[in-house]
């Protein structure tokens, strides 16, 4: 079992407490341990980032452009360590695991770029003789929480532009999967990131949410996980000016019209439902198909999904890997059983998976539900595992209702031939994300990213929308005098 350091104030440094991190497909040894930082070093962390904000924000966008670079370049070199590590913690395979790594490396080149980008506009004033231009700049020290589900491209597209722009972070990766966090730290690190500039908080969150939340330093806080914390942090902030960035929950629906490629729509919803276990904020997890089709399409996804091989993140024939932690895999299984209790009918899956060894993993199978109504709860609510339940509707105008018919807008797919029908269900889906023919919409480094409703706030993440949350406009207004007439 590995001991791992943490990053506060450009040093590694260790406690004398400590928490065990565990393997998903083998929860009964430890893989490795961090260390159990405390209040009085969460106060230290933004002492740190404070201090360091001072010479950040003026530090040119060159040298921070150069430092990304570099780190992207680490990241890369790493791959098959930090990979890795993604699958241990973590549990997802390591064809997953890589792809979120270089993901990662992206996000830091694609900010290193616009880190080298205009940062103001020149604008008209009704004055003669004045001139007139906004500018952006750093809004100081933000929290940066992100969750277990992608520990290591969440982190990245949180803390690569709010850096980037010249702010300074103090980052707390979720305790189940601290190693890829820590991983993104060291990169920058051993790039040449100024002391202070980015500060990794380690431990358990219930005895550092006062530390964490309630430093009057902080000015934003960027939070990926549950609607339930991310209201609570709201309510926390209510009275103060700290913005809050919070991509919540997801009910994520993939639409099936009569006249769809129903074979190609099949292989797309069971990439788009099971990929890393259904752990994914635009998993789709309900599939609205029109009536005539219902039964062909049905049978086509059952028999997509039972190809799924459930199995270690490690074996490479595994395409269905672990839950993240029993607590999540139990959490999946009571659903289930809530949701046959309701009435629903197991097409396929509907159970736990401990065969052989299997036993002593977070394992579950891959699940297809029908005989769902718009009240079973399975429907409406979020179950973030290997689950998606089905129901047939009698046109486009059921499936549109049916959609936007959720207390969440995060992301929804409709596969049809008729390109009408697709710009229409792109209007009218009152989600952040759409697709059409495709899964439900990814993490591409440039994509406007985020979602409507309960799924978030009005601060998107990725390109360069996420500059609103990071930065603040200034307008300047100058003077220049009446200019001189020119002598004969």
């Amino acid at each position: 079992m590995r001991t791992l350091e943490t990053l506060l104030g450009g040093e590694w440094v260790t406690t004398g407490e400590w928490i065990d991190v565990h393997d998903p497909a083998d929860v009964r040894a430890p893989i490795a341990r961090i260390p159990a930082l405390t209040a009085k070093d969460v106060t230290s962390a933004y002492d740190h980032a404070e201090r360091a904000f001072a010479v950040w924000k003026r530090t040119s966008p060159f040298e921070r452009a150069r430092i990304f670079t570099d780190a992207a370049r680490l990241i890369r070199e790493r791959v098959a360590e930090i990979a890795a590590d993604v699958t241990a913690e973590n549990g997802k395979t390591l064809t997953e695991a890589t792809g979120e790594t270089l993901k990662a490396a992206d996000f830091l080149e694609y900010y290193a770029g616009l880190a080298r980008q205009g940062y103001g506009t020149l604008l008209h004033d009704v004055r003669p003789n004045h001139r007139v231009h906004t500018q952006r700049e750093p809004i100081g020290t933000i929290l940066v929480i992100s969750p277990w589900n992608d520990p290591l491209i969440t982190p990245a597209r949180k803390l690569a532009p709010l850096l980037a722009a010249g702010n300074t972070a103090v980052f707390k990766p979720a305790t189940e999967t601290p190693l890829s966090g820590l991983h993104f730290a060291r990169a920058l690190h051993d790039a040449g990131l100024p002391a202070g500039v980015l500060n990794v908080v380690t431990g358990r969150t219930s005895e550092l949410e006062e530390a964490l939340l309630d430093d009057p330093r902080i000015v934003g806080i960027t939070f990926t996980g549950s609607n339930a914390v991310g209201n609570r942090i709201r309510r926390r902030l209510a009275d103060r000016n700290v913005r809050f960035q919070g991509e919540l929950g997801g009910k994520n629906a993939s639409v099936v019209l009569r006249d769809a490629d129903l074979p190609a729509a099949a292989k797309a919803v069971v990439a788009a439902s099971f990929g890393q276990a259904g752990q994914r904020c635009t998993a789709t997890s309900r599939v609205i198909v029109e009536q005539p089709v219902y039964e062909e399409f049905t049978r086509l996804l059952v028999l997509e999904v039972e190809k799924l091989k459930v199995g270690p993140g490690t074996d490479p024939a595994t395409t269905l890997c672990p839950l993240s932690s029993p607590k999540q895999r139990d959490s999946v299984l009571a659903d289930l059983a809530r949701a046959i209790q309701q009435g629903a009918v197991v097409l396929t899956g509907g159970d736990t998976d401990t065969e052989g060894e299997r036993a002593h993993g977070c394992y579950v199978q891959p699940t297809v539900l029908a005989e769902v109504t718009p009240e079973t709860a399975i429907w409406r609510e979020e179950v973030f595992g290997p689950v998606v339940a089905v129901r047939a509707v009698d046109d486009f105008d059921a499936a549109v209702d049916a959609v936007n018919d959720s207390d969440f807008g995060l992301a929804a797919a409709v596969f049809t031939r008729d390109l009408g029908n697709a710009y229409r269900f792109a209007d009218e889906a009152e989600c952040g994300q759409i697709a059409v023919n495709t899964t439900t919409p990814g993490w591409d480094v440039h994509l406007p990213f985020g979602g409507f409703r309960d799924s978030g706030t009005a601060y998107k993440e990725q390109g360069d929308e996420v500059l609103r949350f990071s930065t603040r406009v200034k307008t300047v207004a100058i003077n220049i005098g009446a200019p001189e007439r020119a002598r004969g």
